[in-house]
């Protein structure tokens, strides 16, 4: 019997969903992803761009993660993160920058002198109307402020950290798409295991029915056989309503309308991944893992905020200046100037300073405990993927051959049954070890390609080569 399902998860990434009543084996759950950088809230939705297309849709795990890397609401907001992050880096820029400006004036006037208290007889107590004009460019420029410029550093730095994040989203949403579709197909393949126990199990009932009507089985193989038949089709429904849902979800997560119908076109196969050195392996993270190159922007960015608070001690220099023609009328005016500038030296700042370089320097040392924290859970996440790869490879061998043993087990019993040697109880028993087998056999094969998957997304290589560690089209 062939099911096509995938891969175990990390268990720092992926975490375990109660288990369906039918089912011997916990499944995680898609939307208990998550990363340090981001949380995993926002990779559970996805923002409908598509209108629903006629007729059942067929969508294989590749379209599936690129509608993902192109709808998925957490990617998306890493982007718009990073839009908001250079706005920042902007501003601090214009704090170095040269400020120039250009004014226009017209100025149009009447006095009343009488009403300022001016009363001086024989002089006009009204006067005007008068005005001017005046046209005029100014500049402001911050010459040396070393403050401003490790502010500058560090926002660059912030902006660097948001890009790799963006990198790192992209990630996740292979992880998050891919296990989402896997565990449709691991969904599906329950549902068709439920349907042959389904068969099977009416089989069994109309052969206790037709011996019991014909004298030679008790009424209670015949019941005994009904509550196995029954029993099995709360099996299958359930199984066939946690399908759909399951398809919603994936829906979900990579942007199509849920109006849309749909089938998989991939069935992941079974194939085992060997030779993978747990150190080796840790290696290629810690060079090719973007949430830990953002980290490490991150901290080179609050080394420069660090700085930047200790520069507040220094004095700055500043110009200001301005050039307009100003008189009567443009025709009748005349050029003047103002230039000024200006040294600055705080002098009684103290708690300010001091308290800035405080709040700095706490905030260094936060990030200096995060990279080096995420320099341990990108190995732990390496190392546990790798353990869960050889754990799923051992249980798909053993929970294959327990289906084979079970299914032969099963034909034994209603041999014997159907000759008359046993009652239908040990047909019963052999009926649950063959559902159970065959739940078991599906869980192991998932378990093992969510496994693959978490251990791509673990080495910083899901969204460019996931494909060699689950397949499809």
């Amino acid at each position: 019997m062939a099911f096509g399902i995938l891969l175990a998860p990390a268990a720092n990434l992926l975490a375990q969903s109660p288990t369906p009543a039918s089912s011997s084996s916990s499944i995680p759950s898609p939307y208990q992803i998550s990363t340090p950088q981001q949380g995993g809230s926002g990779f559970q939705g996805s923002v409908v761009e598509d209108k629903p297309v006629a007729g059942v849709l067929s969508l294989s795990l590749d379209e599936a993660i690129q509608r993902g890397l192109k709808h998925n609401l957490g990617y998306i907001l890493s982007t718009e993160n990073t839009t908001s992050v250079n706005g920042s880096r902007l501003q601090e820029l214009q704090d170095l920058l040269p400020t120039v400006k250009a004014t226009g004036k017209l100025s149009v006037q009447q006095v009343n002198l009488a009403a300022e208290g001016l009363r001086i007889p024989g002089f006009p107590t009204i006067i005007g109307p008068f005005g001017y004009s005046d046209i005029r460019g100014s500049l402001d420029w911050s010459l040396l402020n070393i403050a401003s410029l490790q502010n500058y550093l560090a926002a660059k730095h912030n902006f660097q950290s948001s890009k790799l994040s963006v990198d790192d989203a992209r990630d996740m949403v292979v992880l998050t798409a891919g296990n989402a579709y896997l565990l449709v197909i691991s969904d599906k393949s329950r549902v068709e295991s439920a349907q042959q126990q389904v068969d099977t199990s009416k089989v069994s009932l109309d052969q206790a029915v037709a011996n019991h009507q014909a004298g030679t089985a008790p009424l209670l193989d015949e019941l005994r056989a009904r509550v196995d038949y029954q029993t099995q089709q709360q099996t299958l429904i359930s199984a066939q309503n946690q399908y759909e849902k399951d398809k919603i979800a994936l829906a979900r997560v990579i942007g199509l309308p849920l109006e849309q119908k749909f089938e998989l076109a991939d069935q992941a196969p079974y194939a085992a991944l060997d030779d993978v050195d747990p150190d080796t392996a840790v290696k290629q993270a810690f060079d090719s893992r973007s949430d830990l190159k953002a980290m490490a922007e991150q901290l080179k960015s609050a080394e420069k905020a660090r700085s930047a608070a200790t520069a507040e001690r220094y004095p700055t220099i500043s110009f200001s200046g301005d050039y307009g023609d100003i008189g009567v009328n443009p025709a009748n005016s005349h050029g003047t100037i103002d230039a000024t500038g200006t040294l600055s030296v705080p002098i009684f700042e103290e708690g300010k300073l001091r308290g800035d370089a405080r709040q700095a320097q706490a905030q260094l040392e936060n990030r200096r405990a995060q990279f080096s924290d995420i320099h341990g859970q990108i190995s732990a996440d390496v190392r546990d993927s790798i353990l869960d790869i050889r754990s799923a490879q051992k249980q798909v061998e053993v929970s294959r051959s327990n289906v084979q043993l079970a299914n032969e087990a099963l034909s034994e019993a209603q041999q014997r049954y159907a000759a008359g040697v046993s009652d239908n109880l040990a047909v019963s028993q052999a009926q649950q070890s063959v559902a159970q087998a065959n739940d078991q056999y599906v869980s192991s094969l998932y378990q093992h390609n969510i496994a693959k998957l978490s251990l791509a997304r673990a080495l910083g290589v899901a969204q460019s080569n996931y494909k060699s560690y689950v397949g499809g089209k």
